[in-house]
């Protein structure tokens, strides 16, 4: 297997090299998406970007830097949209259920699935010298949950006996797995149901019925 070749840098590119190769991105992972990575190949990837072959080849030298690179902008998409004020560090149990309910009113989460759970699971089925950067990614998930419920931990809104980590993966495997099936049903049902039936387990740590919940000011 050759070794990697890293694409360069984002913030080494002019602003119009960032924009470029931001759309390569884009459109490398709608691809990917919608047809695996196998079958995605420089020419539709060229002509869906609107690039030359040669800025094609500068930004992405090799396949293996360009799924690195869609790893990293999908990964980044979802980490900062679950770092965002919308779910207040997930240091209180209202913060989870707004999580879970954010993805149990979303209708369209049956069609689209997981962006970053959709790369893996075309990854994982190639030899591409990526998966420990996918792995990572989904890492860096799992810790935002993590720290969250450590965080409630030392405020004393759940018990010292809970487990962040198990807790953490088990939210995330919640989410992965109620998608799958909400996609194959067709149907919301199944990630709501999963969804709920994590954040009622974490609830089962709190030390009062109100202890995961933020107090007034």
């Amino acid at each position: 297997m050759t070794t990697t070749t890293a694409a360069p840098a984002p913030h080494k590119l002019t602003s119009k090299g960032q924009a470029t190769r931001a759309r390569i991105l884009e459109q490398a992972a709608e691809l990917i998406y919608t047809k695996g990575v196998h079958a995605t190949n420089n020419e539709q990837l060229r002509r869906a970007a609107g690039v030359s072959g040669s800025q094609l080849n500068h930004y992405f030298p090799t396949k293996e830097s360009l799924v690195l690179a869609v790893i990293a902008w999908q990964a980044e998409r979802v980490l900062t949209f679950h770092r965002g004020e919308r779910f207040a560090c997930f240091d209180n149990l209202d913060a989870f259920r707004a999580w879970a309910d954010f993805y149990a009113g979303y209708e369209r989460a049956y069609q689209e699935g997981c962006s970053l759970g959709s790369l893996a699971s075309e990854i994982i089925k190639t030899d591409l010298d990526v998966h420990d950067e996918l792995a990572a990614a989904f890492d860096r998930w799992r810790d935002i949950f993590r720290d969250g419920i450590e965080r409630m931990q030392q405020l004393g809104r759940i018990s010292a006996d809970a487990d962040p980590t198990q807790l953490a993966n088990l939210l995330l495997a919640a989410f992965q797995g109620g998608t799958l099936l909400a996609q194959v049903a067709r149907d919301i049902a199944p990630l709501k149901d999963a969804l709920q039936a994590a954040v009622d387990h974490l609830q089962t740590f709190a030390t009062t019925p109100d202890a995961g919940v933020p107090q007034a000011r």
